[in-house]
């Protein structure tokens, strides 16, 4: 019988788990659970007779590859995999999978929320500003960012994009305006909104000479990974600029320094919540079992990413 494994340090809703646990009983799979887990090492264990894998920000390293001889497939539940280290499971004859879309609707509202905390001075009970006719800068137009964007049309927001990897046409047949280079995105924007992967072109990208040109008020929000902020030059540029903000769903390294540094010009949440709705668990989840589930049985391999 073909066995699963859930393994999240940050657990699925438990309506997630049990529509999870369903469609791969009717589909003649054994599940098993490993939950909360205390260490890498617990991780390591428990790989060693399963076929199939499902993680949420777990780290899939090298070491728990070489301790998985039945493995055969991984699903990350969520758009992000920089947890999995994709050349140790190609050698390893492991299909990596993610499940675009699925949380994009979440990261979204979350972003927007997030801005309408900023704007209203996180309700200290100051006077704060409206997001009707601000502009905002969506960097990567992909499912979150076009959710994004779709929100902040109901805002009355001006929402411009910038994303290489996409055409001109998709984005303007949304009703956006497509930017061309990276340094118009940030001059026109007071709000950016980053979903750009971490990865060798983007580490650190988000700096100084970047961030210096955002209008007056500006504000930075990063639900996508902390390593594209270059921490050092954004603490340099918020001490150049009393008027700049920061909200991130990923408390970046230096949390203590910039919250004693700049007070409530800073917002970041306890732990990532992006995708936590029970909505976003469900979705990812449904998705994840399902692509086990066609890769098994029919070498189903659409959402592959290594």
């Amino acid at each position: 019988m073909t066995k699963v494994l859930i393994a999240t340090v940050k657990p699925f809703a438990p309506a997630a788990v049990s529509q999870m646990q369903s469609i791969l009983k009717e589909a003649g799979y054994e599940l098993v659970l490993l939950e909360k887990y205390n260490s890498q090492q617990d991780l390591i264990d428990a790989v060693k007779d399963i076929d199939a894998l499902i993680i949420r920000s777990d780290k899939i390293t090298k070491e728990v590859l070489a301790n998985a001889p039945k493995l055969k497939i991984v699903v990350r539940a969520g758009a992000g995999y920089d947890n999995v280290d994709l050349e140790a499971a190609t050698q390893n004859n492991v299909v990596v999978m993610n499940t675009p879309g699925q949380n994009s609707n979440a990261v979204a509202e979350l972003v927007l929320g997030m801005m309408v905390l900023m704007a209203r001075n996180q309700f200290n009970g100051t006077a704060g500003t409206e997001l009707k006719g601000k502009t905002i800068g969506i960097h990567a137009y992909g499912n979150v960012g076009k959710n994004v964007a779709r929100i902040a049309k109901g805002f009355e927001m001006n929402v411009l994009a910038y994303d290489p990897f996409v055409s001109s046409e998709i984005v303007e047949r949304d009703g956006i305006t497509d930017i061309e280079e990276v340094g118009d995105l940030y001059k026109q924007a007071q709000y950016i909104s980053l979903h750009i992967p971490a990865n060798k072109h983007t580490i650190k990208s988000i700096n100084y000479d970047l961030l210096k040109n955002m209008p007056h008020n500006a504000v930075l929000i990063n639900t996508a990974r902390k390593e594209v902020i270059d921490e050092d030059q954004l603490i340099k540029l918020m001490n150049d600029r009393p008027d700049f903000k920061y909200i991130s769903d990923i408390a970046p390294d230096k949390k203590d320094e910039f919250e004693e540094k700049f007070g409530n010009r800073v917002f970041f949440t306890p732990k990532k919540m992006g995708a936590q709705t029970a909505e976003a668990n469900i979705n990812a989840g449904i998705a994840a079992v399902n692509q086990i589930i066609n890769f098994i049985e029919n070498y189903d391999t659409t959402f592959k990413v290594n």
